[in-house]
């Protein structure tokens, strides 16, 4: 079983901020990413992006109302262009009022990225947080070219800072950096030279096992030269535009039929289990993602009608990381969007594990339409049939 390279999906960095306009640390973050990339880079692995989160906003921004913050958000962007920074996320807020701003902090941006905090283990729900939060997610779907502001918005139940994927990356206390993956090309070894379930896991295991410490041995190095805290690894899979590395081909090549049939929860729970077994440092959701719209094979599935929205919660039950540029109709009202939200804060709570929600209303289009994105990163299917 050979599979000679791990890709790194980001290098992402932490760094606390007292003021929108600290350009002198936002830079120096800036180039910690450019030289941890360069040394995974002289070691032969491919490095997709470098990122930057911060504390949350609300704790840098000296004013809450829209027109003061759309201009502080306005200066940081100009910050990031200077910088050649594609990502920044701004972090997570946590009341209604603070959560409110985000559509103009997103409409008048495209580099930044935000979350919002709709529920965790000690409080519970947070029901007025998601309700303000279903009205961000509509709001924004009718003020961003496409709806695609919602790329950069999500609402997270129990997700805890150091998270390197983004929107939902936030960071507190002392400069750290983590290392998120994408590893569809090695699900697809294990399971395409597996019997079943127990061998593709004893295989995927064996794979990862021999991977991740070399990933870990670098992001090592890195600490020793530079000081700045190691976070981990996430060991999530994260999606594939390339339908060679799908994640839902990948259970196909162990034998499903189609991905959403029978089967699919067993093999999600697998794969969570293995990735969070790893003898790395871990971090972030470590588990399974099944973004819709970032990956071939879970698109072409949607598209077949095979597995629906309720699935992506059902599945959410045994790995991470929610529900996930999901394409919603348009006319949804906000009481539909805040009812999957609060369904998801609860798995969430229940289990005790990090979930979030991307959701993509499209204006004008309805259930079964196919969505008509022009983005990089994302890939068309058909809007969900919300129930």
């Amino acid at each position: 079983m050979k599979c000679n390279f791990m890709k790194i999906r980001t290098i992402t960095i932490g760094i606390s901020l007292q003021s929108p306009i600290e350009e002198e640390r936002i830079t120096q973050a800036a180039e910690f990413n450019q030289q941890a990339k360069a040394f995974f880079e002289r070691q032969g692995y491919q490095v997709q992006t470098t990122r930057i989160a911060t504390n949350s906003w609300a704790e840098y921004l000296p004013a809450l109302s829209g027109t003061e913050s759309v201009k502080e958000i306005q200066g940081l962007e100009q910050i990031c262009h200077n910088l050649n920074i594609n990502f920044l996320s701004i972090g997570c807020v946590g009341n209604p009022e603070q959560i409110a701003v985000i559509p103009e902090n997103i409409k008048n941006s495209s580099v930044i990225y935000c979350s919002s905090k709709i529920g965790d283990v000690d409080a519970g729900i947070h029901f007025e947080n998601a309700r303000e939060s279903a009205k961000v997610i509509k709001r924004i779907s009718e003020e961003t070219e496409e709806g695609f502001g919602n790329f950069r918005f999500c609402a997270g139940a129990n997700c805890r800072p150091g998270i390197p994927f983004f929107p939902i990356s936030y960071h507190q206390g002392n400069p750290s950096f983590a290392i998120g993956l994408e590893s569809g090309d090695l699900v697809m070894a294990a399971f395409s030279q597996s019997q079943n379930l127990p061998e593709a896991e004893a295989n995927f295991k064996r794979i990862l096992e021999e991977k991740l410490p070399k990933v870990e041995a670098i992001a090592e190095q890195i600490f020793d030269k530079f000081n700045i805290e190691y976070g981990g690894i996430d060991s999530s899979l994260a999606p594939s535009l390339d339908k060679t590395a799908s994640i839902a081909f990948s259970y196909e090549a162990l034998g499903l039929e189609k991905f959403g049939d029978q089967g699919t929860l067993a093999i999600s729970a697998m794969i969570t289990r293995v990735l969070k077994s790893l003898s790395v440092k871990l971090c972030g959701y470590s588990g399974l993602m099944l973004p819709v719209c970032e990956d071939a094979g879970l698109a072409q599935r949607v598209n077949e009608g095979t597995y629906n929205l309720t699935n992506l919660l059902l599945y959410s039950a045994v790995c991470g990381c929610g529900l996930d540029t999901v394409p919603v109709a348009g006319n949804i009202t906000i009481e539909r969007l805040e009812a999957i939200l609060i369904d998801m804060a609860a798995l969430a709570i229940k289990l005790d594990k990090p979930l979030s929600a991307r959701l993509f209303p499209i204006l004008g289009k309805k259930e079964g339409e196919m969505t008509a994105f022009n983005s990089p990163y994302l890939v068309d299917c058909k809007i969900f049939k919300v129930e």
